[in-house]
């Protein structure tokens, strides 16, 4: 009986031993996200982060807290810790040359995460939504809460940019200008402070407290004696600082109504915001599906194939034109935010309501 026993532990052990590659590890794949102030940010990480071990890979996940320096270490050490492939959302796009030539130089591979990375050949891929469109959606969401179709005369309107080190946020910049320029040329659309350009209305590292103390001194500056209509706004998180601003000197209540304020990301506190009639609109990009693009362009690239694009002409870093797989954007405002999050499961009711 011992000897059957022995026979059939040795038996087990060998099997286990047979079939133990079928598992074995796919290898180490860098995540490195740029913060968590944003909660879009860290659903991003965390979504690749469960779709990677699924997949059979050793995700290494890291969130480098707006700050440049700890990116570049966080990306170092991925590296060395022998990580096949970086999937990278950028702080800022043009600081990361000299660590990428490193990551080329031990055979690494390199994905710009919805933030194009810039002055490097060693970027292989692109994944990210289509921006320019983003900023189409934007503005044409702005027009229609201004409601131009009715103006007696030009409707006073302030921009807002994002963050300068953001190749995105010359997109979202272009995009809109794309659809409100004319409307200024034909004086539909005042831009009362008169600052205009990335140069004068960008916001550095998307933040929401810059917006909310910009937005003050216009209100102060330029309307003392005139009401804002409208604020173009590219993020969800700058949306709340201007907003604040607004509620502070009185606008949405008596007889000064909120001005049409638009959003990106589709943030739970804007997504209440809208509800609650404050902003007027955001932009849902569904970052779920941006990470499954992402795994699968990994998954091609350690199987030794191509992964699938979809552009090859749009985003050129500087150095090359980075081939791209662009997702579409979709525009919600309090007439379809609830059917577009919810029916896509973004979102619960209880999210929403509560």
């Amino acid at each position: 009986m011992k000897l059957v026993t022995s026979l059939l532990a040795a038996a087990a052990i060998s099997v286990a031993s047979f079939v133990a590659p079928a598992f074995a590890d796919k290898g180490v794949v860098g995540i490195s996200m740029p913060t968590k102030t944003s909660t879009r940010w860290i659903s991003d990480g965390e979504t690749m982060e469960k779709l990677f071990k699924d997949a059979g890979y050793t995700p290494d996940l890291q969130f480098a807290d707006d700050d440049i320096p700890n990116q570049l270490s966080q990306i170092e050490n991925m590296v060395t810790k022998g990580a096949k492939v970086l999937v990278i959302g950028a702080i800022d796009g043009t600081t990361l040359s000299d660590i990428l030539q490193k990551a080329h130089d031990a055979g690494v591979k390199v994905i710009a995460y919805d933030r194009l990375i810039r002055d490097s050949g060693n970027v292989d891929y692109y994944a990210t939504f289509d921006n320019f469109q983003v900023g189409v959606l934007q503005a044409s969401s702005l027009v229609q809460g201004l409601a131009l179709d009715k103006a007696s005369g030009p409707k006073n309107v302030e921009l807002f940019g994002g963050s300068p080190d953001d190749n995105n946020a010359f997109f979202f910049y272009d995009g809109a200008m794309s659809v409100l320029q004319p409307l200024i040329d034909a004086k539909k659309i005042e831009i009362k402070s008169g600052q205009m350009g990335m140069d004068q209305v960008g916001t550095l590292r998307w933040d929401g407290a810059v917006a909310q103390a910009r937005m003050e001194n216009l209100l102060s500056s330029t309307y003392t004696d005139a009401k804002v209509d409208g604020v173009l706004s590219p993020y969800d998180g700058l949306s709340i600082g201007i907003l604040s601003a607004l509620k502070g000197v009185g606008y949405g209540s008596g007889d000064l109504p909120m001005p049409a304020v638009t959003g990106q990301d589709a943030e739970l506190p804007s997504v209440k915001s809208v509800l609650a009639g404050e902003q007027y609109s955001s932009v849902f990009k569904d970052t779920r599906e941006l990470a499954k693009v992402t795994v699968n362009m990994v998954d091609a690239i350690m199987s030794g194939k191509e992964p699938e694009i979809n552009d090859t002409k749009t985003y050129n870093n500087g150095v090359k034109v980075v081939p791209s797989y662009l997702l579409k954007p979709v525009a919600v405002d309090k007439a379809n935010i609830k059917d577009v999050l919810v029916g896509a499961g973004y979102y619960t009711e209880d999210q929403i309501n509560n």
